[in-house]
């Protein structure tokens, strides 16, 4: 990318980032069809299957680039979320786009043969990968699988103890409507924990964050993935996606108590929950 690309995309940034809730407002509730699919602003009945697209071209290697983006640091996350998950055998979990299947997998174990875990995503590249590979671990008798979009979930009211949506949220076209739903499935008592790309918590760490997702990211699923544009549109929506404290007011909007995030690495993730009383 030569340095022209390189001042535009530093510069789209800012600008999409001063208009984040201009965008969310778009997004949530106004009469607008458009909305946002990374920078370019697209019909909301399109987004979804260009978000699938995206996932069906790097389902493949999805856990390769995890590894390689987040330098394995993404395995931390994870543990962390787990260890914040308060979950214990005999209980119901659903880890919504949950991809390959790391949380599930963890969760499995953790709830034993008289719990239950559903690992549901919207992209059946995505859940074909997860099921094979948690198969392959052995994993088979407490684990379900769903193909279900986040914004209308196929479940029953008051059923899991536990939500889980690791990095997730932020491709979802309607997230209001997403975090009401699982509001909906969460049983009295329950809890969200969603783990997603957020907003770093220092200018200097922010530059450098950019430099690395709009110059580097883009090269390396091109190398690895030989996918350039779809890790250029996962770069994107990091951006359009909401702060923490903007995420924290759309959770309590729909219902959610006792809500807090954690940034991790310094705010380039955060961990944020929720309670359902």
């Amino acid at each position: 990318m030569n340095s022209t690309n390189e001042t535009s995309a530093e510069r789209k940034t800012e600008e999409h980032g001063d208009n984040l809730l201009d965008h969310l407002n778009s997004e949530e509730g106004s009469d607008t069809e458009q909305t946002h699919f990374g920078f370019k602003q697209v019909a909301k009945e399109q987004k979804e299957a260009m978000v699938a697209d995206v996932f069906h071209s790097v389902a493949a290697k999805y856990d390769v680039m995890n590894d390689l983006m987040s330098f394995g640091i993404h395995r931390i996350w994870k543990r962390y979320t787990i260890d914040c998950s308060g979950i214990r055998p005999g209980q119901k979990v659903l880890d919504l786009a949950g991809g390959t299947g790391d949380l599930a997998a963890k969760f499995s174990r953790i709830v034993g043969e008289t719990g239950q875990v559903t690992l549901a995503d919207i992209n059946h590249s995505m859940l074909m990968v997860g099921k094979e590979k948690l198969t392959n671990m052995g994993i088979m008798s407490n684990l379900n699988y769903v193909q279900a979009n986040a914004e209308a979930l196929p479940f029953p009211d008051n059923h899991f103890d536990l939500v889980t949506m690791a990095f997730g949220l932020r491709n979802v076209t309607e997230k209001s409507n997403a975090l009401a739903s699982i509001f909906r499935v969460l049983k009295p008592g329950g809890r969200l924990l969603v783990l997603e790309f957020s907003k770093p918590s220092s200018e200097l760490l922010s530059k450098i964050y950019d430099t690395y997702s709009f110059h580097l990211l883009p090269k390396m699923g091109q190398l690895v993935a030989n996918d350039a544009e779809s890790y250029q549109y996962l770069a994107e929506s990091i951006r359009m996606h909401p702060d923490q404290e903007t995420l924290e007011d759309m959770m309590k909007e729909v219902g959610f108590e006792q809500t807090s995030f954690t940034n991790l690495t310094g705010g380039i993730v955060a961990l944020h929950r929720g309670f359902k009383f």
